[in-house]
């Protein structure tokens, strides 16, 4: 579904990513871990259409959509839940939902995928009108989420779910994440910096330092990994 071959991104003289290459399967999850600054962050940044490429490719089902535009990455099926949630703080959760949908045509289509937005987060059905800038942390992680799927992607690009978000609701969320895979087929492309409950629900899993990707593999494999387990999960 998704291939990138060679990608180079720097930030002036700084080269952020440094060649890399990977491939997402249809349907599957996918987890990019690292520590900070190991580039994860850039590379869903580039795939969105938010930061532009040096150089190598980005394809989406075969098409080559290196440094398209952000909005153009999204009517393709691509969306972005990006690091800090980035919700529209002064709407209410039901216009942030809605802005989620905004090149969408098919209102009966709207209206089901927001019942299932409310279904898989009931929390936000109890705050439609409360502005997005008030909820709690874990709420404004399912709103971000739930506001990407309302684009109706093939793709959901997450980035830090569990950032700032209290232990008790961090589970719940990865739990979200595993029924929209399921549920509904999306695609998920992770990046999480609890490496035990990412490596817990992917398929398959890359591990970048300094803009390289060092590791790769099925997930349950890298979990048992001596490197993965030292360096990253904290049980070697």
């Amino acid at each position: 579904m998704l291939k990138i071959n060679d990608l180079h991104v720097s930030y002036g003289q700084i080269k952020a990513l440094k060649g890399i290459s990977l491939e997402v399967q249809d349907k599957a999850i996918v987890t990019l871990i690292g520590a900070n600054g190991a580039g994860k962050t850039t590379l869903l940044r580039s795939i969105s259409g938010l930061l532009k490429s040096k150089s190598g490719t980005v394809s989406w089902n075969e098409r080559n959509i290196t440094n398209c535009a952000a909005h153009d990455v999204v009517k393709l099926g691509i969306a972005h839940a990006p690091e800090g949630r980035m919700i529209f703080a002064n709407l209410s959760v039901q216009e942030n939902l809605r802005m989620g949908a905004y090149l969408r045509k098919d209102p009966a289509g709207i209206k089901q995928d927001l019942d299932f937005a409310f279904t898989t987060f009931p929390r936000l059905k109890e705050r439609l009108t409360q502005a997005g800038g008030t909820l709690s942390g874990g709420e404004q992680q399912m709103l971000a989420i739930a506001r990407a799927l309302m684009s109706k992607p093939k793709m959901l690009l997450l980035d830090e779910p569990s950032l700032g978000i209290a232990p008790i609701l961090v589970r719940t969320i990865f739990e979200k994440i595993v029924e929209i895979n399921r549920e509904l087929g999306v695609t998920v492309l992770l990046v999480e910096q609890n490496a035990n409950l990412a490596l817990s629900i992917a398929h398959t899993a890359y591990v970048l330092e300094t803009g390289s990707i060092v590791l790769s593999g099925p997930a349950r494999e890298l979990a048992e990994n001596e490197e993965v387990k030292r360096a990253y999960l904290g049980t070697a």
